[in-house]
């Protein structure tokens, strides 16, 4: 009989959501980290994480195959993967849940989710933003991985977009103008440009970050045709990162390095997200003004969740 992984990270196959379950899985288990995309199928998919008859049918012959055989640990992170972990629970697998779930947290050994969210519990794990793999050696790895961008003038201003939200309703205009007070503060104090954006950035806004920063010294990445995405490297270069105020993950990222911090458009962040960005700006981390990089800087204390979740997990579960 095949022998079940130690560790199993479980989700929908969003980048954010995979993110998180592998970041906490490495963070118990370094190296290599067993991983399952979820095939929702209806009516079990419109109804996760509440169970319903046959539910051990619900996310294809991968997930069927691994009750079969389940983990010692799954992690799952989102609605999907929780129903996933009830089911794999039954089996006998401990479960940790990442993000609230939406019903009762008794459902899973653990549940990991941000202050902002306000769910409590005895099994409940609640961090300041979200789990992620951002770590001094993570930092290095990106600057060896991509050395070319440490060949570009500083001081060099990171600049992550997302896209607009529920809780961060921005528009094209307004982030246009942003990306034009960037490039003016570039050209007066010298340095370098290293922009991405992500899946939600909507098409306008990625072709007026190019056109905004095109004169500058930079690295840029906007879409798969960029080649290999040097995220790690340019959070490892940055001497300063902007991000825009929708995703609580790039801010999280972004400040888990050891460099200044400005959100972009904070008045446009909304319920949650107002929430937690005032709670970054509480401990120091997050300023709401581009200010041009300082040769003073103090020392910054990176916000760094995921370790001290880990262990946690280890204590409660006995690992």
């Amino acid at each position: 009989m095949q022998q079940p992984s130690p560790i199993q990270a479980i989700t929908d196959g969003r980048a954010g959501n995979l993110r998180q379950a592998v970041a906490l899985a490495r963070a118990l288990q370094p190296g290599t980290i067993a991983r399952l995309a979820l095939q929702p199928r209806a009516p079990w998919r419109w109804a996760a994480p509440r169970r319903l008859p046959g539910s051990d049918q619900a996310y294809g012959a991968e997930f069927s195959t691994l009750l079969e055989t389940p983990p010692a640990l799954a992690i799952g992170c989102g609605r999907q993967a929780a129903l996933a972990l009830r089911l794999l629970r039954q089996r006998g697998s401990a479960v940790v849940q990442i993000l609230n779930p939406r019903i009762n947290p008794r459902h899973w050994d653990l549940v990991i989710a941000p202050e902002h969210d306000n769910l409590r519990g005895s099994n409940v794990l609640t961090l300041q933003g979200s789990l992620n793999p951002v770590t001094d050696d993570w930092l290095a790895w990106g600057r060896a991985a991509f050395a070319h961008i440490g060949q570009l003038p500083g001081p060099r201003t990171a600049v992550l977009v997302g896209g607009p939200t529920d809780h961060a309703h921005w528009d094209e205009a307004a982030m246009s103008a942003c990306f034009a007070q960037i490039a003016r503060q570039v050209r007066a104090q010298g340095g370098s440009v290293l922009a991405t954006t992500s899946r939600r950035t909507p098409p306008a806004v990625a072709q007026a970050m190019l056109t905004a920063f095109a004169s500058l010294p930079r690295v840029i990445w906007s879409d798969g045709g960029d080649g290999t995405n040097p995220y790690a490297g340019l959070l490892g270069w940055a001497d300063r990162i902007v991000v825009t105020p929708d995703s609580v993950n790039l801010l999280s990222e972004a400040c888990a390095t050891r460099v200044p911090v400005s959100v972009l458009l904070a008045d446009s962040a909304r319920g949650r997200m107002t929430q937690f960005q005032r709670s970054l700006r509480e401990r120091g981390r997050l300023l709401t003004e581009l200010v041009p990089v300082s040769n003073d800087q103090q020392p910054i204390e990176p916000l760094r969740e995921t370790g001290r979740i880990a262990a946690e997990v280890r204590q409660r579960l006995g690992l």
